[in-house]
């Protein structure tokens, strides 16, 4: 069973709940608020319980401070060139709100929706989150109806995204968790080494916005097809996407095929021994590293690098750029059923 609880006031009132997942030893905590994962604790290599997610203590914090720290990204998780958006001849000038561009849904993205709620499952042990995205919110078309279910079983949690509009319209959301394998609040997560089975990245611009080309990451910082340290080349600023990102934040095409469900990326941290595989049917995914961390958190500072993001999504700007789309288009037709799968499985390498 889902075990509720309030976790606080938004500043308008509102009631802010909490719902608990246990699976073993391991437990997920997740808001109402933004679909945040709040917490997620595994078990490390010794059994204890280790808090690998990125988050805050209260509601104020999740209002005021930047980040995203574990929030459902919706209606368009990345970027938007300009925030145009063009459908069947129409242009709609979608909300920008970084360097004059969209990001991660506008202004008031899903992030700061109080999402409604109902347990499923033979056990009552699904959390599946909804709410409508009114036409026009941000200017996108239609009325959006999404839900988001969250398992956690056998150490691995799982989301499954679902939504369909009564218009055409776009849709790419994800999660902006932050993990540190360590544990958060210890530390940065250069160390921790980080496999991603991809052999193209999608290049961008200063704004970190790409225009439809590929970059094969053979001989780049980016290539992490056999593994390797986060920190290893994450400073290599002879390569002007780590200059643009000040840092790692690129979107990597993933080498499988289109709409296949398969594992794309493996972390371990060395201290935990805490193995994290990532699963995803999406097409890529972003890694960013934290590079503009500099809040406080729930067990101390949260500085650069202290913890990194694996976001599954459709390649951003893939609106406006037609390569992008033919490797997994982001415009659905009106009545058009979306429906995506990530997961995250935890495990641990005792050696």
């Amino acid at each position: 069973m889902i075990h509720t609880s309030v976790f606080g006031k938004t500043s308008d009132g509102r009631n802010v709940l909490v719902f608990k997942i246990k699976d073993g030893a391991n437990e997920v905590t997740i808001l109402n608020l933004g679909g945040i994962i709040q917490s997620l604790k595994v078990a490390d290599k010794d059994g204890k319980p280790v808090d690998v997610v990125l988050g805050y203590n209260d509601v104020a914090s999740y209002e005021n401070n930047d980040g995203y720290l574990g929030a459902l990204i919706g209606r368009f998780g990345n970027r938007i060139e300009k925030g145009r958006l063009v459908l069947d001849g129409v242009e709609y000038s979608l909300a920008c709100n970084e360097r004059g561009n969209h990001l991660h849904g506008g202004i008031e993205g899903f992030n700061k929706k109080i999402w409604n709620h109902v347990f499923d499952g033979p056990d009552g042990n699904i959390l599946e989150l909804s709410m409508t995205s009114p036409d026009g919110e941000e200017n996108y078309p239609g009325n959006l109806r999404v839900q988001v279910r969250y398992t956690l079983v056998n150490g691995e949690l799982r989301i499954e995204y679902m939504a369909m509009s009564d218009k055409k319209t776009a849709i790419n959301l994800t999660n902006h968790a932050y993990f540190n394998l360590d544990g958060e609040g210890r530390g940065s997560v250069l160390d921790t080494f980080l496999q991603i089975d991809a052999d193209r990245v999608i290049p961008s611009d200063e704004f970190l916005i790409p225009h439809g080309d590929f970059k094969d990451v053979a001989g780049t910082p980016f290539d992490f097809r056999k593994g390797r340290r986060i920190g290893e080349k994450i400073a290599d600023t002879d390569d002007a996407d780590i200059r643009n990102g000040d840092g790692y934040d690129i979107c990597f095409v993933c080498n499988k095929a289109q709409n296949e469900y398969a594992k794309i990326a493996e972390a371990e941290a060395g201290d935990s021994g805490i193995v994290m595989e990532v699963f995803t049917d999406m097409p890529a995914v972003q890694l960013y590293t934290g590079n503009g961390l500099k809040q406080d958190g729930k067990s101390g500072h949260y500085s650069r690098y202290s913890g990194f993001c694996m976001e599954t999504q459709f390649i951003p700007n893939s609106v406006n750029c037609p390569s992008y789309a033919a490797l997994g288009d982001p415009v659905y037709d009106k009545n058009k059923i979306y429906h995506f799968t990530t997961a995250y499985r935890f495990s641990v390498n005792k050696e």
